[in-house]
């Protein structure tokens, strides 16, 4: 989907958002690297290899370009699961930036539904929403239906609402980073 000149755009765009927000100085860089349209994107911020942001959007309100330095700020200081990064960590964190493909609705109890490794989740159900990314499932070597669970669960739902007529999709994503 990407090519990596433009990758490394985005890394540098995400990376100056975030020192910018946290630290202050120069402001963020443009890019001339052509983009392409995508259904969404997330960036995650790691701390010596473990998660200290993640945050993102499902569709973009704006250019690829202007949506990854948003995100990459707000990963920096609005996930509400963390306190604001500070000055001190920026030297040691990495960044990783997940371009998100369509999404579409699935049914979970199909067989191959989902690809674990290959799809992210969204669940939906009354005004709750929950979306893991494709990774997350490999790194906790999760099982489909543990993934389902656990995006449930990230929505603030029952575990077992996908069998209790939660909504859920999935998506693919291109996943890159420092």
């Amino acid at each position: 989907m990407l090519t990596d000149s433009q990758k490394a755009a985005l890394l540098r765009i995400a990376r100056a958002s975030i020192v910018h927000r946290v630290a202050g100085g120069e402001s963020v860089p443009e890019t001339a690297e052509p983009l392409p349209e995508v259904s969404g994107v997330f960036v995650t911020i790691r701390l010596r290899g473990m998660l200290r942001g993640c945050l993102g959007v499902l569709r973009l309100r704006g250019t690829l370009a202007e949506e990854v330095a948003r995100c990459a700020r707000d990963s920096a200081t609005e996930d509400p699961r963390f306190p604001a990064l500070s000055a001190d960590e920026l030297a040691e964190i990495s960044v990783e930036i997940s371009i998100l493909g369509a999404v579409e609705e699935i049914d979970p109890l199909e067989e191959k539904s989902i690809d674990i490794g290959r799809h992210g989740l969204v669940v939906e159900k009354e005004h709750r929403r929950g979306l893991l990314l494709p990774q997350v499932a490999t790194e906790w070597g999760w099982t489909s239906e543990e993934f389902l669970r656990q995006t449930c669960r990230k929505a603030g739902l029952h575990p077992d609402s996908w069998r209790r007529g939660a909504r859920i999709f999935r998506f693919g994503a291109e996943v890159f980073g420092e």
